[in-house]
């Protein structure tokens, strides 16, 4: 195993890191000498984290790519969907020439979740584990599944941004790995767990239950790992750190902190979300709720606003469909009727509804949400959100009205809103 050589670089206020520092500072923690030979995995998140992926895909590249004798890239999908070749390559800045050149020999394969013959086991976090971890609200055991082409390499490098996040706390680290590329059983296990404690408990707070699995969890995986955890402003790199996947997340999170956490001051009684078209479908635009729900007053209404988006999930629809949104007690509370469901349609449908109460068979959510979307009024009725016609919703009209308890985001997702 290569010398592990840990950096944690941030940018100035008024610059960002560019191609040249970012390949330095590559170039010095993966020395092309140790790396003769060797066969490298390095673990993408899909088009739904933005961020400059490629710039530092293409220094680790250009530091090892040389000297190894395979170098591929998995994409953590989690249980999103595949992406193409071509979007992989645009994910990576790898242009046909390029594609066709340099990196012709470079697989490109994404996660399959849904795939028994794509997983490995590596272990189980066993009953007392599970009660420890989770701070009392599990007892049971959970199989721990990873995607089997980590083990045809000698070393796993993870490449992905650190975000606020609603099931994990912060993004980053061991979060590519699982969810990224696990099987169905331990993430639908935490994303439950998450779900539990609630997104206004969770996200944004570093030390949580569901990150003390996933960190769990990844000391499983026996291939020896390396992770460069980006911190993103703007769409541009503002910080980056190199070390193991705990180590690299424990130096980012705090810029993440500072960076993407907005505080308002106040709640508002009516917030529009804008979602950018890197959602497709509710189960991704969900972040739009996600990230806003700190700031929605009790009794107020956020409207998610995407007219791209018209699906309720590509993967996960049918049982959304059948479930609806609902809060976490609703489900509680008819527990034997929803426990078969996967726990992490449940843990989605839970995020995006928001908190509430279920008390003699009434559900009482906290606010309205409502999605004005290329989602029919028929669908939204039947799955328990509102609906707005997105062809005569004018987002313009609620924007530099603040003092009346409203806000716009035009760009919602990623920036967490704390008030």
């Amino acid at each position: 195993m290569p010398a592990l050589n840990e950096f944690f670089v941030v940018a100035s206020e008024h610059s960002r890191l560019d191609a040249e520092r970012v390949a330095d500072e590559v170039a010095k923690a993966f020395d092309a000498t140790q790396y003769q030979g060797r066969r490298v995995l390095v673990i993408v998140p899909d088009n739904t984290r933005s961020g400059p992926i490629d710039r530092v895909f293409k220094a680790l590249f250009q530091a090892i790519g040389q000297s190894i004798s395979k170098l591929d890239v998995l994409v953590a999908l989690g249980t999103h969907q595949p992406m193409a070749e071509s979007a992989i390559c645009k994910r990576l800045g790898l242009s046909a020439d390029e594609r066709n050149g340099m990196y012709a020999k470079v697989g490109l394969y994404n996660h399959a979740w849904d795939d028994p013959g794509a997983l490995q086991q590596v272990g189980t976090l066993d009953q007392t584990t599970v009660e420890t971890l989770s701070d009392g609200r599990f007892s049971m055991s959970v199989p721990v599944q990873v995607n089997r082409r980590v083990f045809d390499y000698d070393e796993i490098v993870i490449i992905g941004p650190v975000f606020p996040h609603e099931v994990v706390g912060f993004s980053g680290g061991n979060k590519y790995l699982f969810p990224g590329i696990s099987g169905p059983e331990l993430l639908n296990f935490f994303h439950w767990l998450g779900a539990l404690v609630t997104n206004p408990e969770i996200i944004g707070i570093a030390n949580t239950p569901v990150r003390r699995v996933v960190d769990a969890a990844g000391a499983m995986v026996p291939v020896p790992k390396r992770c460069l955890c980006l911190v993103v402003k703007d769409g541009d790199l503002a910080g980056l750190a190199c070390g193991t996947p705990e180590s690299a997340w424990r130096a980012a999170w705090p810029l993440s902190e500072s960076l993407h956490v907005q505080r308002t001051g106040r709640q508002f009684k009516t917030i529009v979300s804008c979602v950018p078209t890197m959602y497709e479908d509710v189960w991704t635009g969900g972040k739009g709720m996600y990230k806003l729900e700190p700031v929605l007053a009790p009794g107020g209404e956020l409207i998610i606003f995407g007219p791209h988006i018209q699906q309720v999930s590509v993967t996960h629809g049918k049982t959304l469909l059948e479930v609806g949104y609902h809060c976490r007690d609703y489900f509680l509370g008819q527990w034997e009727q929803f426990k078969h469901h996967p726990w992490g349609v449940l843990a989605h449908s839970t995020h995006v509804r928001g908190s509430g109460t279920f008390a003699n068979g009434v559900e009482r959510c906290r606010a309205q949400v409502t999605l004005a979307t290329g989602i029919s009024r028929e669908v939204c009725e039947r799955i328990n959100l509102g609906y707005r016609d997105p062809f005569t919703f004018n987002p313009a009209g609620y924007a530099g009205r603040e003092s009346e308890g409203i806000l716009l985001v035009p760009k919602a997702g990623e920036m967490l809103f704390r008030p």
